[in-house]
């Protein structure tokens, strides 16, 4: 791995990010916030991440980047789509976001160097951030598990919603297991920040993150059974537990998993089904197909879309969805082709969270916390920056007096 010479404020600088992906809706808080309040933090966020990242790469030195270039083609059918405001001129500024977002992410991608830096960085911020949502459930349990949400786990401090905790959550708690099972971090550190996060998660009754850490950490483990003794001990022991668990504990874990829902409302999935019909069955120019509608609040005729495919393709049209799927197919491709090793395996657990959770999450195509966690991974597989070797001083060469030049001897 290479070694770290990451100054301190990139990591502020991500912390940034993160901030500002952490939207402005939500439930509602124990001190009321005002949504023009939130947005101004959280813009005001990204526009100080950007500063500090131009600050700090003055020299504008970037890491080549599929994944950034791919994102940064995303901005063509955004603006085009977006041009004739016909989403409003709320598009443009959306439109405006991504490409600050954007290119934050390219003066950062200066330290991508194939190393775990990047995954600290996550791991450490949004464990801040479920710090606060732990906080505000001690402060106030009822206003922290509403009956508008089922009881379902929110922030009480700041505006998230069950799936937006859970989805936090689920990511760190398998990048901790991934850094512990490769010896990157010891049992202590880990073990705080995987049991209080594992906790939230099972709080939040997110099905979604739930299915994505599982199937991510099998993945990734997966990947490092070949080569690493203590992944293969954990895997096994994990496959055992897990098939325990589901006989003796099946009627709970249905239950958890049901939510109290009918059997028809979790056959289209909440609800979410009916959305997708519907916008797939709207009319659309060939313009509309292509480019699509411009960037908005991932919703159709005022429901959320929930499909990150069906998101993309509304806003952004055809030619969003193929750069999406090219982002996967790049990133997906890059990391089969390297040699295991934990930040392969870190990967690999976030790409395979963001694929799988894309079917009833939005958020590919716009700046989210998706993008941050596909340019965690791509920062791991970014090959390591070459470093050039000391060359060694030649020796002083000794002055030889002419006299003593000459080979006669007098």
């Amino acid at each position: 791995m290479a070694t770290d010479h990451t100054p301190k404020l990139v990591g502020t600088a991500w912390g940034l990010l993160v901030l500002n992906t952490l939207g402005s809706t939500g439930a509602e808080t124990i001190v009321p916030l005002p949504r023009s309040l939130i947005q101004m933090v959280t813009m005001g966020a990204l526009a100080v991440a950007f500063v500090l990242a131009l600050a700090l790469n003055l020299r504008l030195r970037v890491r080549p980047s599929a994944y950034l270039l791919l994102l940064t083609l995303l901005l063509v059918p955004s603006v085009l789509s977006s041009a004739d405001l016909e989403s409003g001129f709320g598009a443009l500024f959306r439109c405006a976001r991504l490409a600050l977002f954007v290119g934050t992410l390219w003066l950062l991608s200066r330290w991508w160097d194939g190393g775990t830096t990047f995954v600290r960085h996550h791991i450490r911020m949004y464990f801040f951030v479920l710090c606060s949502v732990a906080a505000g459930a001690l402060v106030s349990p009822g206003a922290a598990m509403p009956g508008l949400y089922g009881g379902r786990l929110v922030g009480a401090l700041w505006p998230l919603t069950p799936p937006q905790i859970g989805q936090y959550a689920a990511v760190i708690i398998g990048l901790s297991v991934l850094l512990l099972l490769s010896r990157r971090t010891d049992l202590r550190s880990a073990a705080l920040v995987i049991v209080p996060s594992l906790v939230l998660l099972l709080l939040t009754h997110t099905r979604t993150a739930t299915l994505g850490l599982l199937v991510g950490l099998t993945l990734a483990i997966g990947s490092l059974t070949l080569t690493s003794a203590a992944a293969r001990r954990f895997f096994s022991w994990a496959v055992l537990t897990a098939a325990v668990a589901a006989v003796v504990f099946a009627s709970a874990l249905q239950a958890w998993f049901l939510r109290g829902q009918s059997e028809e409302s979790f056959s289209n999935l909440t609800g979410r089904a009916k959305v997708w019909d519907a916008l797939l069955a709207a009319p659309r120019t060939t313009g509309e197909k292509v480019f699509g509608m411009g960037l908005g609040d991932k919703s159709f005729d005022g429901l959320p879309i929930d499909n990150s495919w069906l998101a993309v393709y509304h806003e952004q049209g055809l030619i969003g969805v193929a750069l999406v799927s090219a982002v996967f197919v790049a990133l997906g491709g890059v990391a089969l082709l390297r040699p295991p090793s934990p930040a392969r395996a870190c990967a690999i657990f976030l790409i395979s969270y963001c694929a799988l959770a894309s079917y009833t999450e939005a958020g590919l195509g716009d700046a989210s916390p998706y993008l941050l966690h596909l340019a965690v991974a791509a920062s791991l597989l970014a090959a390591p920056a070459p470093v050039t070797p000391l060359s060694a001083p030649e020796p002083a060469r000794r002055r030889v007096p002419r006299w003593a030049r000459t080979s006669e001897v007098a």
